[in-house]
């Protein structure tokens, strides 16, 4: 087993020999410029840690790795567009560096590339693999949908919301720990239950963000602070905020997110001093708790060596404690 930092040091290895920049430029260097933005290359490390975890070769999980990497970042790409987002990782985003019609185009490029990465595979794993990625594509698709029709909805639950971030972010961690199961023939009730464990990571992870984009620093977040709040985005923090809230704090709260504002910043503070004053950032930090927990009870099923078990354990700890 490598430490998270050497995976990370030899999925970006890998990453920089995988050709981008070619003609059209105008096509793929937005796509070259967006996966060298950095990030935590947190789902590709996940593959090739799972690929390990069951005694397979991590290396053989790199072309795996990368399709799950380019087609996180193809998500983006399009999430950006859609949310009008000036900031991905600190830097413009493609669609503000370059145009709109820029930034579709390379995105719909790279998710054609990312199925073409499974083309290294063997036909067995190949069908799993493709399989698996076109069940958690279309589901990807299906949380974003969610995620645009709740933004002009007043009646979103919060079963609804826990199924729009599984679906939207989720999927894709409990995907790319799946892969690398399959990579390594693990046995398909351990592929299965390592698809569960990172799921559950992926929706603490997923609410673990919805609190660093109101209450996270700008200079490490590397996205604009707030900015579920200015495009009224339905999170746990404001449906918690709503159960909690006193008649006149609910009232002010819709009134805040059903009109359209002069001032951000202003929009910002005053949704903030009610997330906390309703005690919702409270819940949402109990609700990360419960699902790294819900992930963890899953790994005590698995066929795994303690000492596997516990390194899975610490890296979903060391998740949940980020500041990024």
């Amino acid at each position: 087993m490598l430490s998270i930092e050497k995976y990370q040091e030899e999925f970006i290895e890998y990453l920089n020999n995988y050709s981008i920049v070619k003609e059209p430029k105008g096509l793929y260097s937005p796509i070259a410029y967006i996966l060298n933005l950095g990030g935590k290359r947190l789902r590709p490390v996940l593959t090739l840690l799972t690929a390990d975890i069951f005694n397979g070769d991590y290396k053989k999980a790199l072309s795996a790795a990368l399709s799950i990497e380019v087609f996180h970042n193809f998500s983006l790409v399009h999430d950006d567009i859609m949310d009008d987002a000036p900031l991905r990782r600190g830097q413009k985003t493609v669609h503000e560096k370059w145009n709109i019609n820029t930034g579709i185009l390379s995105g719909d490029a790279m998710l054609i590339m990312a199925y073409q990465l499974f083309e290294n595979y063997e036909p067995e794993t190949f069908q799993a693999l493709a399989k698996l990625f076109g069940k958690t594509a279309l589901e990807v698709c299906e949380g974003q949908q969610y995620d645009v029709d709740f933004e002009t909805r007043n009646d979103v639950s919060i079963p609804e919301y826990l199924k729009m971030i599984e679906f939207k972010t989720a999927v894709l961690l409990g995907a790319a720990m799946q892969m690398g199961a399959i990579i390594a023939n693990a046995l398909e009730k351990d592929q299965d239950r390592i698809y569960e464990f990172g799921k559950n990571l992926g929706i603490a992870f997923q609410l673990q963000d919805d609190y660093l984009d109101a209450f996270g620093d700008p200079k490490t977040f590397g996205k604009q602070v707030g900015g579920d709040i200015i495009e009224n985005k339905k999170t746990y923090l404001y449906l918690k905020a709503l159960e909690f809230a006193t008649e006149s704090e609910k009232v002010y709260l819709l009134k805040l997110f059903n009109e359209k504002p002069i001032d951000n910043l202003y929009k910002i503070e005053q949704v903030k001093t009610l997330f906390l004053t309703t005690g919702s950032a409270e819940a949402i930090q109990k609700e990360i708790k419960n699902y790294t927990n819900k992930a963890f009870s899953v790994l005590e099923s698995l066929n795994i060596s303690e000492d596997k078990k516990d390194l899975l354990k610490a890296f979903g700890n060391q998740l949940m404690n980020r500041t990024i």
